[in-house]
């Protein structure tokens, strides 16, 4: 006999708060990847680089929301936010490979900046 596994299921009324939270979860991670991204990029000062960290906080708070409401397990959620803390510093991490990867193999950029 197969196992038998416990879903509950969605009521019909509850589909459009959390196609919606869906979609915020969305839009933020988004906005928080392209803010890093632009920021890191040197398109807008540094100074607003902890600005795109207020888009990661409604992303975590929008995917504890969307947990909720599709009633996932308490174990399910632990793993979603420590996701979203890995999240938080995949961006930072990625440009900085980028960094060192371009110092490894274009030394001569560095000379040339040096004169």
């Amino acid at each position: 006999m197969s196992p038998l596994y416990f879903r509950p299921e969605i009521a019909p009324n509850e589909f459009l708060p959390i196609f919606f939270v869906s979609v915020l979860v969305l839009l933020f991670g988004v906005a928080y990847a392209g803010w890093i991204t632009l920021t890191k990029m040197g398109y807008m000062p540094k100074k607003w680089l902890n600005f795109g960290y207020i888009f990661w906080g409604l992303q975590t708070y929008s995917l504890y929301e969307l947990a909720i409401l599709i009633h996932s397990n308490h174990f399910t959620i632990k793993v979603l936010l420590v996701t979203m803390i890995a999240y938080l510093f995949i961006p930072h991490l990625y440009f900085y490979l980028v960094s060192e990867s371009d110092r490894r193999y274009n030394p001569k950029k560095e000379a040339d900046d040096g004169k």
